[in-house]
């Protein structure tokens, strides 16, 4: 780490720091060119020469950086790591005594006050994501902390700030025992398999905790489910413990296939009586008009952005036409668990969607419940992009 170095934010973006905002933009910035090290402590101040707030330099598809403290006091030291990663476990007791949950986030970036990092929980095991090669540059005092804040079996890491954001391959591991995967863990009484040495992905996200156990306790009895981009399978595992009459889950990974019968099997539920398929999600949704599927429950979770080769997807400009096709194969009285996790837009905007999707397609809906982040992804009511889980139940008339 560096010495620190002068940030000059211009003047229109000063009152969104003055007020608590952590993400050090681009174009707030007035002298970018001083940024030279990622990690290297930065201060921010107004075109006055104002101070404003302390953090560091470090490349997201986000901004810059981070601001850690708006107080020009306090040091971005060793004891600062301490004091923000004690806090947030503390603030996780509940999860910790929970026996029937035992994967959750223990510290949420920026909703934590550090913004670029996060840390999660499973079984013993803990898995730090580094989202810039700034916070990477504090990986020994993030480590530290961690353990003078917790014991654990192992520590496992994601280094997620290779060109444009991808995951940098590598072992993953960091310290402590080595794991045996897949590692079950639970969530609400459900067993799910987790590897934490497999590339960028762990087999769960663990945003949707209260979405799946909605769907399993409220929707699922009786009902025949789609569920797509379905990943390994997780909301299909719930609807089928909620007593789904039979689930089909749609991914174009081909691995999804294999994982999606691994976390089923290891729930005691016969894969061979569901339906796993690897397509193009949009090559389904035509196959199933086609043919005149309906379901009785569709499950909508797309990533932000997605690319086949046939089709490409943002959730920003796409996602109302997506939900038209899902609404044309739902049951009159069926439900669609529309999801996103884009930040690019609010709930607001997202139930404008929505609106339009139905009204376009001559559809009346009702909408039954939303969610977004749970309790343990911590977020800053002064980051609103922070919270980008958005999640609506929606019934077609």
């Amino acid at each position: 780490m560096s010495g620190k170095t002068i940030v000059k934010i211009r003047n229109k973006y000063r009152t969104d720091y003055k007020s608590g905002y952590p993400l050090i933009t681009k174009e707030a910035i007035l002298n970018v060119e001083v940024l030279k090290t990622e990690g290297e402590i930065i201060h921010i101040v107004d075109e006055q020469g104002q101070f404003l707030g302390k953090g560091y330099h470090g490349l997201q598809n986000k901004g810059y950086g981070w601001v850690l403290s708006f107080n020009k006091n306090e040091e971005i030291d060793q004891s600062f790591f301490e004091e923000k990663i004690a806090a947030a476990v503390s603030l996780r007791k509940q999860f910790y005594e929970n026996t029937e949950t035992t994967a959750f986030r223990v510290f949420n970036g920026e909703g934590d006050g550090i913004g670029g990092l996060t840390i999660d929980y499973f079984a013993g095991y803990y898995l730090v994501t580094w989202y810039s090669k700034g916070i990477y540059s504090f990986k020994d005092e993030v480590i530290h902390a961690l353990e003078k804040a917790v014991s654990y079996k192992g520590i496992y890491e994601k280094k997620r700030f290779a060109d444009t954001g991808q995951y940098v391959e590598d072992d993953d591991f960091v310290k402590g025992e080595r794991g045996e995967f897949p590692m079950i863990v639970k969530e609400n009484g459900v067993n799910f398999a987790i590897y934490l040495n497999d590339g960028a992905m762990t087999g769960v996200f663990l945003d949707q905790r209260e979405v799946r156990k909605a769907i399993r306790d409220r929707y699922s009895d009786g009902k025949t489910v789609l569920n797509t981009f379905s990943y390994t399978g997780a909301f299909s595992v719930f609807a089928a413990l909620g007593g789904a009459a039979k689930t089909t889950s749609v991914d174009l990974a081909n691995r999804s296939k294999a994982k999606t019968i691994e976390q089923f099997s290891i729930n005691d539920i016969d894969f061979e009586a569901q339906d796993i398929i690897v397509d193009d999600v949009f090559q389904y949704f035509k196959y199933a008009v086609r043919k005149q599927l309906a379901f009785d429950l569709v499950i909508l979770d797309p990533p932000s952005f997605a690319r086949s080769k046939k089709v490409t997807f943002s959730a920003a400009k796409d996602y109302k036409n997506l939900l038209k096709e899902a609404i044309a194969i739902t049951e009159n009285g069926g439900v669609i668990v529309a999801s996103t996790n884009s930040n690019a837009f609010g709930m607001k905007k997202f139930k404008g969607f929505i609106n339009s999707a139905f009204k376009e397609s001559g559809t009346n809906y009702q909408i039954l419940e939303e969610f977004s982040l749970p309790e343990d992804f911590r977020t800053s009511k002064d980051f609103k992009e922070g919270n980008y889980l958005k999640v609506v139940f929606i019934r077609k008339a």
